[in-house]
């Protein structure tokens, strides 16, 4: 199985970006939800479909080398899909570890994406692991510097606490490791030749 491009990648991406266009609507034609008000959807509308462009901008200026990673795309997004959802049906303030749990699950998500598209380079799983595990958390730390901004700028509902942003570090810092080692590892099983590609067996 090629995992990169991984039959169906194009539908997946294209019903992830849909999900993302469709939750930020929602959100700004009801803007009294008790999980969109106070947190910061506006800034949210302007934010978060940039994420949708990442992948695309990035595979244009490399020129455009190789096939379209859709997938990568897609799980690029994931991450803000589940975010925008968990706010419009209120699990932040009604399922006390949902933040918690979200944190690890989409740096997972962010992480694998970055594997993905890294993959093509042929570096060795382990390069692959520490870069995707740094980005992830650096990715964290900028994720918690722009929600300070947004909480200084007069949105009451994000009610960052200490504990709430070190949780936050060591559950996405942890969930961006386990994403690296796991789509790495993948990776490489997927690389490797099977016994029946070994010219040395065949007619045997």
């Amino acid at each position: 199985m090629d995992v990169f491009h991984l039959e169906g990648g194009r539908r997946l991406m294209w019903a992830v970006k849909g999900a993302l266009a469709a939750s930020l609507l929602v959100g700004l034609l009801f803007p009294g939800i008790p999980g969109v008000a106070g947190k910061g959807w506006p800034e949210r509308c302007i934010g978060y479909p940039l994420s949708a462009l990442v992948v695309p901008v990035i595979w244009v200026l490399r020129g455009r080398r190789g096939r379209y990673p859709h997938l990568a795309d897609a799980l690029l997004v994931v991450p803000f899909v589940l975010d925008l959802l968990g706010n419009l049906v209120n699990l932040f303030d009604t399922m006390k570890q949902f933040d918690d749990v979200l944190h690890f699950v989409n740096w997972t998500f962010l992480v694998a994406a970055l594997v993905l598209f890294m993959a093509p380079a042929g570096l060795a799983r382990w390069n692959l692991v520490l870069m995707g595990s740094g980005f992830g958390a650096i990715a964290i730390i900028a994720w918690e510097g722009v929600e300070w901004i947004i909480q200084e700028m007069g949105t009451t509902g994000l009610q960052l606490t200490y504990d709430d942003t070190i949780g936050d570090l060591v559950l996405s810092t942890a969930g961006g490791g386990l994403g690296a080692l796991g789509t790495a590892s993948l990776l490489a099983r997927n690389a490797a030749p099977s016994p029946d590609s070994n010219p040395d067996s065949a007619g045997r």
